[in-house]
């Protein structure tokens, strides 16, 4: 009999002690990741925001009435639409950021507020390899100011959202959602309408994004800008991988672009071909061997200028840039726009199978 009741007081005990535990294990905060993007791992989170429909409701209020939606006109038709945020007003006006690409070779701009309020807009400024453009209207159009954050305090796997105008008028304040995705990430893109190539540093999420997006915010939880919505793959096996341009790579900019001021970029003096462009460098009667498989050669130097006072000839293979591999011309660039008119670069390059170093003064770009 004492057993039996030994028995029965060891599992009542078993029971309240596992119920205990599954309480605590059930009801424990998400210790992963705070909302301003802080990764938290095994100590305390703080500022958190709760990630429930009030949360996002309270963090899209924070943002919703500062998105705009822009129509680029050419020759009185709307030419594509796009999306644009303000992010700071003055005595007279209000500046909105939106994507380049969105205002490019527009004859008028036109600018709709989520009070369906169209006015005239301005473009001060813009940068293709940047892909930013700034534009202004009137103050009083202004309804809402952006938040502006800080995505070097996101972390992958932080909850993100965008407001944008996916197809024009129609879907215009159309929010999405989704996680951080990757950061830094390197993806080869076409400007001044597919001429050159150009590597854009960019902040990656799997939040829908459509045509009309462009130009548009990357939010964090607290309903705070940390990036600009540029582009996305578009392949039939892609889905989900669309990239914006850190915040703070554009704030760093906006000041020219609201004086209008072009942005200085240097120059080496040479013309290129990727390793790769076999044909291209058929045609120019330069032969590579094929155990080089990245790299750019050059085609030709332009007198006067770094390199053709370093030394540097038609057919060098040149490398790498101050220690960072050269993959093609697109790549080169983005190592390239990193310095000034002015600063001293060291390359590395093949020549006759054989590697060499040069240090080359870069000159102001005449484009």
């Amino acid at each position: 009999m004492k057993n039996k009741i030994l028995t029965a007081i060891t599992i009542v005990v078993s029971f309240v002690v596992g119920g205990v535990f599954t309480y605590i294990v059930i009801s424990s905060p998400n210790t992963s990741t705070g909302a301003t993007g802080n990764f938290c791992g095994t100590t305390k989170c703080t500022n958190k925001v709760t990630v429930n429909e009030k949360g996002i409701n309270d963090s899209i209020s924070k943002i919703y009435d500062a998105v705009v939606m822009i129509e680029n006109y050419r020759n009185g038709s709307v030419a594509g639409t796009g999306t644009g945020f303000v992010y700071k007003v003055d005595e007279k006006y209000g500046y909105i950021l939106t994507n380049q690409h969105v205002v490019q070779g527009a004859d008028e701009v036109k600018i709709t507020f989520s009070n369906d309020n169209t006015v005239d807009g301005n473009v001060s400024g813009g940068d293709s390899y940047m892909d930013l453009a700034v534009v202004k209207v009137s103050k009083d159009a202004v309804l809402q100011i952006a938040s502006i954050g800080d995505s070097t305090k996101s972390v992958i796997g932080d909850r993100v959202f965008t407001v944008g105008s996916p197809l024009g008028y129609e879907y215009r304040g159309t929010v999405t959602s989704g996680i951080l995705s990757g950061t830094d990430r390197l993806v080869t893109v076409s400007v001044n309408n597919g001429s050159d190539t150009y590597v854009m540093k960019v902040l990656q999420t799997d939040a829908a994004m459509n045509p009309g997006n462009s130009g548009g915010p990357l939010l964090n939880i607290n309903g705070e800008v940390i990036g600009i919505n540029s582009l996305k793959l578009v392949q039939e096996e892609i889905e989900g991988m669309g990239f914006a341009i850190p915040i703070e790579f554009a704030m760093s900019h906006v000041e020219k672009l609201e004086k209008g001021d072009k942005i200085e970029r240097p120059m080496l003096g040479i013309s290129l071909i990727d390793v790769g462009n076999t044909a291209l460098l058929y045609q120019n009667g330069i032969k590579v061997d094929k155990k080089i498989t990245s790299g750019v050669v050059v085609a030709s130097v332009q007198e006067g200028t770094g390199a053709s006072k370093s030394g540097l000839k038609k057919g060098d293979i040149i490398t790498k840039m101050e220690g960072q591999t050269i993959k093609d011309s697109a790549y080169l660039r983005y190592e390239l726009y990193k310095y000034n008119p002015g600063d001293t670069i060291k390359l590395t390059y093949l020549r006759d199978g054989k590697e060499h170093t040069v240090e080359v003064k870069l000159t102001k770009n005449s484009n």
